[in-house]
Parts: structure tokens; sequence; C-alpha cells
């Protein structure tokens, strides 16, 4: 698997996960990594599911689970049972596929929330975030929504961004904001070569005022303007 796509945190919005297949598909990758948290959120999870659940040969899609895929929703029970299936984790030849953490899906791994906001984690922090078990060259995340890319030791950490949702404030561990600035749907482009892993973090332009209609239909104003803009509060 030496060039693939990898996507994060659609949160429902088809209308991102659209933009991003299209971009996918025009550069010719049929295989994606699909990092969780799928349909949490007030738009269109059951688009959403039928989109990941329709795909079909040549694509070829591995999925896990994040931790807000464990969050009650309404869905059919076709939607549920597909979302139950998926694993926390995912060992492939050289890579590691995970949510948040190797070990909870609900933490970060590359972010470190203080009082006063919110920082890259330093070395030591990554370290024990990551566990006592053998790493893998190419380690992907997501969670976090924030698009990186940290070099660790033998390893290389990706964090592909989020397709849904550029920005949202949390309690845990403490009241924080995580937020990219701008709408664009994000992913990664991810290649091997002789020198090592290349790895292209795209922003995919798409129709944003569509989601955000249908947060606002959902009565989520809240998301409507992160949606918007990118910015977890104005």
């Amino acid at each position: 698997m030496d060039r693939f796509a990898a996507i994060a945190d659609i949160h429902g919005n088809r209308w991102a996960l659209e933009a991003v297949l299209a971009d996918i598909d025009r550069r010719g990758i049929s295989r994606i990594v699909n990092l969780g948290d799928h349909l949490f959120g007030p738009l269109d999870p059951a688009g959403t599911a039928d989109l990941l659940i329709g795909l079909r040969p040549p694509w070829v899609v591995k999925n896990i689970a994040g931790n807000q895929d464990r969050d009650p929703m309404d869905l059919s029970p076709s939607h549920q049972e597909w979302l139950d299936a998926l694993p926390f984790s995912l060992q492939m030849p050289g890579i590691m596929l995970f949510h948040g953490t190797p070990l909870a899906d609900n933490l970060y791994l590359l972010e470190t929330v203080h009082r006063d906001g919110v920082s890259l984690a330093e070395p030591e922090q990554i370290a024990e975030r990551l566990g006592t078990g053998e790493r893998s060259p190419l380690l992907l995340c997501g969670h976090s929504h924030i698009p990186r890319v940290v070099a660790f030791g033998e390893s290389l950490i990706v964090n592909p961004g989020s397709v849904g949702l550029q920005a949202y404030t949390d309690d845990a561990p403490l009241p924080h904001r995580m937020e990219t600035g701008s709408p664009h749907a994000r992913y990664a482009i991810l290649e091997q070569d002789t020198a090592g892993w290349r790895v292209d973090l795209l922003q995919v332009p798409y129709d944003y005022e569509a989601a955000a209609a249908c947060a606002l239909r959902n009565g989520r104003e809240d998301w409507a303007f992160r949606l918007r803009t990118g910015r977890a509060a104005n």
C-alpha cells in the first residue's frame, strides 16, 4: 500500500465527503483508510453511511471506529450494524491505524490541552500515549481534527485532519477549542518511496453552505457557524 488517501472525522457531513471522494478519484487513487467518527452530528448521518457502505471496487477502503461512533444516534439497523462491526484499530504492513491513541480513542495523541489553550504534545507525552507496544513506521490517527505530520523516532505520525468539521469546543480534559480557520474539507495523500513517506495535507472546497443549512434546520446554530468559518466561536 504505497499510495493511498487518509480521511477522518467526517461527522455526518455528506457534502464534504462527496467532495473529498471526488478529489481522491480525480487523482487516480482508489485506496482509502478512514480513521473514525463517521456519522455523529446534526447533519446527514444516513446519507454519509450510505455513501461509505456503498463504496465498491475499484475502491478499497479500510474503516475503523472513533469514540463518537459509540455515541447514541438515530440510525437504521443496517447502518448501526455496519458501525458496530468496525474495529478499534487496524494493523497493516508497516502501518497502524487508530482514532485517538492506540490505547484510547477519546484522547489526543499529538495535542496537549492547557488552561490557556492547546499546543503540540511534547515527545515524552506522545511516547506515553503510544504505550509500550511495537510501533509501525507509519502511524495514522484522527480525533483532534487538526492536520499534522509529526516525526517521532523511527515513526511518522500523521493526522489528516477532519473531512467534515473544521472547528469544535470540548470540556475534556479542560475547556478548549480546536479550529483550522477555514471551512475546507481536509484529508491527506500518502506515498512511499525509497526515501520514506511523502505526505500531502490537502484542503478541498465544498458546498459548506448546504451543510450549514442542514445544521440550522436541526437546531444547531453553533455547528452552522463552525462549518461556515472553520472557527469554534465568533
